[in-house]
């Protein structure tokens, strides 16, 4: 739940968006996990569970593209800062009652600001990489639950959703 009164960094006092000054911070240990799932119909699940899909190896293919995607957020997301990441993993659960692909990623830093951003780009390429190379199959995938699931380090402190 937002917090009232919350002053938004992004912005100068005139209302101009500005890159956030972190040149006064401490370099801490951070990491953010983020989460989301794709569902797919039976014959696409059944294709890449076995390995079988055409263009190859989804869930390998997805996950580098998760990890290279978490590297060059700051190319994608206005204002956000160039980041020397220092771990980032995108795993995956395949949950057979529900014909969907489960998708974890964890980014860890050494430095000045969060990765929540990372995380939560990495799980959202890996998935938009899962329906690239399973469309000719099902359209009709969806794509859904992209969030964080907690952060730790900072100023902010940490942060695990539900609680």
């Amino acid at each position: 739940m937002a917090q009232k009164n919350k002053i938004f960094t992004h912005f100068d006092e005139s209302g101009n968006a500005i890159m956030v000054d972190v040149s006064g911070k401490q370099d801490t240990e951070r990491a953010a996990v983020a989460a989301g799932v794709v569902t797919m119909s039976s014959e696409a699940y059944s294709l890449v569970k076995s390995g079988s899909m055409k263009k190859g190896d989804v869930l390998g293919v997805a996950r580098i593209a998760g990890i290279m995607a978490a590297k060059k957020v700051d190319s994608l997301i206005p204002l956000t800062h160039p980041l020397m990441i220092t771990r980032t993993t995108v795993d995956f659960v395949l949950n057979d009652e529900n014909c969907a692909i489960e998708i974890q990623a964890t980014v860890g830093i050494t430095g000045k600001t969060g990765v929540e951003m990372e995380a939560l780009t990495a799980v959202s390429v890996a998935a938009l990489t899962i329906y690239d190379m399973c469309k000719a199959i099902d359209k009709s995938m969806v794509i859904r639950d992209i969030k964080l699931l907690r952060k730790s380090g900072g100023k902010s402190g940490n942060y695990f959703r539900g609680k």
